[in-house]
């Protein structure tokens, strides 16, 4: 794991579970019952450089020859919108806070997931950036209850 956390710490995904009872059994192979638990696990794997994980976890169709996670990211916030599943296909809709370098940037997006063999795999999603430029007296973008400037800024 490039990035250490306790297991006793809460969760990346926002679950507001402790980690060890949260995302890490899907890291350490237990199966994602669901498209939501599978997104959350990949959101927490983005957070934790776990690039293994990721390309576990898309589907070979759509996975990419190589994953290249960038070490200067760093994920703040996710917020699950919608999720829905039938017997082999789900759907998520989430919005995921993030910063690289000094740009503060959001990832909306809408992601499908396929049932393979027994386990759930990401497809691919309709994804959308957009640069955020919080105020030094705006909330903070991580979604704490505090002034900008007195968290992340």
């Amino acid at each position: 794991m490039a990035t250490d956390i306790q297991t006793s710490e809460l969760c990346p995904c926002g679950s507001a579970e402790r980690y060890q009872d949260c995302c890490q059994p899907y890291h350490q192979g237990q199966e994602a019952p669901g498209p939501e638990a599978l997104m959350r696990s990949r959101y927490s794997a983005f957070a934790l450089q776990l690039a293994d994980y990721l390309a576990h976890t898309w589907h070979p169709q759509t996975r990419p020859q190589q994953l290249q996670l960038e070490a200067d990211t760093e994920w703040l916030r996710l917020q699950v919108l919608s999720s829905s599943q039938d017997a082999e296909r789900g759907q998520v809709r989430f919005i995921a806070t993030f910063r690289e370098g000094n740009e503060w940037l959001q990832l909306s997006e809408n992601s499908q997931f396929l049932l393979l063999q027994g386990r759930w795999y990401y497809l691919d999603g309709d994804a959308r950036f957009t640069t955020l430029k919080p105020g030094r007296n705006d909330a903070c973008v991580c979604g704490s209850t505090k002034k900008f400037k007195k968290c992340c800024g």
